[in-house]
């Protein structure tokens, strides 16, 4: 009997990776979420089965799994019945876990830089005599606009996120640290409870296998006085890393997405390449061939009169500033039309002076609304729009109440503005919807 699997919220990022697993190994696959996607409908081209809500009576005694992400609220009717009829339930986390933890694990955490370096890596042994499975937060084209690529490859690259410590259930070979920056403190209480994450995750690494660090992180460079059966690698922010005692020149890496927070990235799918002993000249055109991913700086395409329609996933103040700054050195000639969504009441609230800051590069800031995922009424009372501008610091800076008026100011904009600017949606939540309506070429 061929077997049958049913995924919550299947239109999210990661968990939709997951349903791309089980269709691949021969399951009926079975999903919902609350609202429809351009994800959705691509997964429902490949067979999978969703509705968009929920409806308990779907969920059937005769289901193997039920995988949810860990956003869904327990009184999700279909999660409950799965409950009440003893099928077994488990997180995005735990299911990853289940499929990865039997491969050579390559897992990448940090605040920032996750998706870029797991798609670097992940592309670069891709077009190795290795190979990779991966599961990774974005779409590649190179894995046929996917966001997963499954092979018979003894090695697997995944993201693996702090939130909520569920990187605790990955067992890795290869551990990579792009830098720890306090987030998630709807769960962590501080920065010392947000690094004893780190610390207990260090803890999983194969013995005599090895964690990379960055240099330039001082609580990422903590982990060195974990263990001492592990080995190291140091990337240093001047194109050198450190393996095994020995200093070693990253050669010059042509990256064709702008930023310095890039270049690193690369140094650190560089650092596994040295790991892996891997051919170089192979390595470096794989890396240099890295041109598009979705939401991370992607170009959407240009508008009708001239301006350039960019997205991008950028949501706590280091990523932000990091993106603005890189985009507004790679175009000087260029306007900076900055729409941001921010992510949670409640990481609004936390962050707030930290995002004071983090918009200088940006011409115009606009902020239409706060995108709400697992926030408290306590959090939404406290936090709005108007606060939150009234803690930036900018000269030209906007709310714009709701996505449909800021829809017909970008328009409006666009035309008082022809050739000169980059229209930038930047978001963790659905403002990125906008660029559906925005017509490009």
């Amino acid at each position: 009997m061929e077997k049958k699997v049913y995924i919550i919220w299947i239109g999210w990022i990661g968990i939709s990776a997951i349903a791309r697993y089980y269709n691949e190994n021969w399951y009926q696959v079975f999903g919902s979420d609350k609202v429809g996607s351009e994800l959705i409908e691509k997964l429902k081209s490949e067979g999978i089965n969703i509705i968009i809500w929920e409806d308990e009576s779907r969920i059937s005694s005769d289901f193997n799994i039920v995988v949810y992400t860990e956003a869904v609220p327990e009184n999700q009717e279909e999660l409950e019945k799965a409950r009440s009829l003893w099928i077994e339930t488990i997180t995005y986390p735990e299911s990853l876990a289940r499929i990865a933890n039997d491969k050579k694990l390559i897992a990448i955490s940090g605040s920032h830089g996750k998706s870029t370096t797991t798609s670097l890596i992940s592309i670069m042994l891709k077009n190795s005599s290795l190979d990779i499975n991966t599961v990774v937060w974005t779409l590649l084209k190179e894995f046929d606009g996917k966001n997963a690529f499954f092979s018979n490859s003894e090695y697997f690259s995944i993201e693996a996120c702090e939130y909520k410590r569920s990187f605790l259930r990955y067992k890795p070979y290869i551990w990579i640290i792009t830098n720890i920056d306090l987030d998630h403190l709807d769960y962590y209480k501080d920065l010392a409870d947000y690094e004893s994450a780190f610390t207990d995750f260090i803890k999983n690494i194969k013995t005599g296998w090895y964690a990379i660090l960055n240099w330039n992180c001082e609580s990422s460079m903590k982990m060195l006085q974990v263990r001492n059966d592990i080995n190291y690698v140091i990337v240093y922010n001047n194109s050198e890393i450190k393996l095994n005692n020995e200093i070693i020149k990253v050669p010059h890496i042509n990256m064709q997405i702008p930023g310095d927070h890039i270049l690193f990235d690369a140094h650190i799918a560089f650092a596994v390449w040295k790991i892996l002993w891997l051919e170089e000249n192979e390595i470096i055109k794989s890396l240099e061939a890295y041109t598009w991913v979705w939401r991370r700086s992607e170009i959407v395409g240009t508008t009708e009169n001239g301006n350039i329609l960019m997205s991008d996933y950028g949501h706590h103040p280091t990523e932000i500033s990091l993106t603005l700054d890189a985009l507004k050195e790679r175009n000087p000639d260029k306007k900076l039309f900055v729409v941001f969504q921010p992510h949670q009441y409640s990481r609004t609230l936390e962050l707030l002076d930290w995002f004071s800051h983090c918009f200088n590069s940006a011409d115009t800031l606009v902020i239409p609304d706060i995108y709400e995922s697992r926030d408290s009424a306590e959090s939404i009372a406290a936090m709005n729009t108007e606060i939150l501008l009234n803690h930036i610091n900018h000269p030209n800076k906007i709310n714009w109440n709701w996505l449909k008026n800021t829809l017909e100011i970008i328009k409006q904009y666009d035309i008082e503005n022809p050739n000169s600017s980059i229209i930038l949606l930047l978001w963790a939540g659905n403002v990125d919807d906008l660029r559906y309506d925005i017509e490009t070429k």
